[in-house]
């Protein structure tokens, strides 16, 4: 499980460093993550954890901190 988080802040890091991913839970809200990152970060987390995130997914609550992504790619079965 830890191994999961620490490869997902990795991601987040290289698509978008200046962000603090392990304390900021409005990754959405305050305009640090725009749409070409989540494009980034979803095709990332497809790739990198063996899941399909739908359009259905991409929703603010599922990407407004590294917390939330995890538990989306815990939910949609991600190694």
């Amino acid at each position: 499980m830890r191994k999961i988080m620490e490869k997902l802040l990795e991601i987040l890091e290289d698509i978008q460093p200046d962000a603090d991913y392990e304390n900021c839970t409005t990754l959405i809200d305050d305009g640090i993550l725009d749409s070409f990152a989540i494009l980034s970060i979803v095709s990332e987390i497809e790739d990198e954890f063996g899941v399909s995130v739908t359009p259905a997914e991409i929703i603010p609550d599922n990407f407004n901190s590294a917390q939330a992504m995890w538990e989306m790619i815990q939910r949609l079965g991600g190694e």
